[in-house]
């Protein structure tokens, strides 16, 4: 701590000169003890800690560490700036400071989302985002001390497969609840209550008020933002995650005997996707939505009419690109057909753009997807699934190559592309 302190004086600093293992040994110190001080209840304590640690050299060094060295480091926001210089991130270092801070509106672009609609994506100047870094390291080890047990979305050492693994927990067994309420939250990042995050979330007021009530520009005109937290902001994440924090306190609290009842009451949730189960499709009905739409609304949420629903387990329901499924007693979860169809579709459109380029080429675009796709599915049943799309991509790469060789033979277009390794007739190298 003291190297990392005593090589800070703004006068002598450079980046190159940074003792990182010092930097990151002080910040996990600083986080720690705010962990140790909610838990002894010390609120005080752990708003103090947030304050030397926002206000520290080692939690601006590491703010700047990971904006100017992440994959968006090359994206803009409305300023154009962006840094890519020792001296440039030296500068902005030393410029993160919370006296005279204004943030700059968010820059919005739309990204196409699977059902057509556009999703808004806000894009925060290079400043902002360290600063939201730099209050993220305060920030994150509050929101995973009081988090939800059962939320594993935007959470470190949480992941999708943890989600599949508690929904195989809950749902596998015989005596398992055999209907799930399948919550899904309308806009959820851009309708949070402004008014409730200031209230509620721990941290510096007077910045998050001045990060949410930023605006946007869209198509050279700036907007107000008059609720929601953007997407796109680094710890836009955290912040959508405490604010559905307490979802499964409550319905403990408003169902305290479900678990011993026979009401077989479970949440998983990632991020604002989330499923409940229970014993009868009437009382989910009746008694856990409306609790739920309650909680919601106190956040200035509500659950989506089309994506919410109530399902037999025998019928199956899909979370986070999986089908989950009883078949005959045995709980299985596959592969989506929607994920399948999607990421065939994403498939199709790259090989139908290249149509011209190298095959070297071609194969280095499409091992990253393939290879990818196949890691998020390789924990659940995939077996069938995996063999349906190598089909598909051998007919897609099959029409590609005799497409560029109309008066060669069939047998000299598989020579050309298609090798033999092993006992693998038709590899594409």
């Amino acid at each position: 701590m003291n190297a990392a302190v005593s090589a800070c004086a703004p006068s002598s600093t450079s980046w190159d000169s940074i003792d990182w293992i010092a930097v990151q040994r002080h910040v996990r110190g600083l986080q720690a003890r705010i962990v140790k001080a909610v838990q002894d209840g010390r609120y005080n304590k752990a708003k103090a800690l947030q304050w030397l640690l926002t206000h520290s050299f080692s939690g601006k060094a590491l703010a700047v560490k990971r904006v100017s060295e992440n994959k968006g480091k090359n994206t803009a926001g409305v300023d154009k700036v962006t840094w890519n210089t020792p001296k440039a991130k030296t500068g902005a270092m030393m410029s993160l400071k919370r006296r005279g801070y204004t943030p700059l509106p968010l820059r919005r672009v739309l990204i196409p989302k699977k059902n057509g609609k556009m999703r808004p994506l806000g894009i925060p100047t290079m400043k902002c985002r360290a600063m939201q870094a730099l209050h993220l390291l305060a920030l994150e080890p509050i929101a995973e001390t009081t988090a939800d047990r059962n939320s594993y979305g935007f959470r470190p050492q949480r992941s999708t497969a943890d989600a599949a693994a508690q929904c195989f927990g809950v749902l596998s067994r015989k005596v398992s609840a055999e209907w799930v309420l399948e919550g899904d939250i309308q806009g959820c990042f851009d309708n949070i209550s402004h008014d409730w995050m200031i209230a509620n979330l721990p941290m510096d007021k007077v910045i998050l008020r001045k990060w949410l009530k930023a605006g946007y520009v869209y198509q050279s005109k700036l907007f107000p933002s008059l609720s929601g937290t953007p997407q796109g902001g680094i710890i836009s994440p955290v912040l959508a995650n405490m604010t559905l924090d307490g979802l499964e306190t409550m319905l403990a609290k408003r169902f305290p005997n479900a678990k011993w009842t026979g009401k077989k009451l479970q949440l998983v949730r990632y991020a604002d996707d989330f499923i409940i189960t229970g014993y009868s499709k009437e009382w989910l009905e009746n008694e856990v939505r409306p609790a739920v739409v309650e909680f919601l609304a106190q956040r200035g949420l509500v659950l989506s009419q089309e994506k919410t629903k109530i399902t037999h387990i025998g019928n199956g329901f899909d979370f986070l690109g999986w089908n989950v499924r009883k078949y005959n007693g045995k709980l299985l979860i596959k592969p989506s057909k929607a994920n399948i169809s999607a990421h065939l579709d994403k498939l199709r459109a790259l090989i139908n753009a290249n149509k011209a380029t190298r095959q070297a080429t071609l194969i280095g675009l499409l091992n990253p997807i393939l290879r990818g796709w196949a890691n998020y599915h390789s924990h659940v049943v995939a077996k069938k699934v995996f063999n349906q799309v190598d089909n598909a991509v051998w007919e897609m790469l099959w029409r590609w190559a005799v497409r560029r060789h109309p008066r060669k033979t069939l047998r000299w277009v598989k020579d050309r592309y298609f090798k033999v390794q092993g006992a693998r007739r038709w590899v594409f190298s």
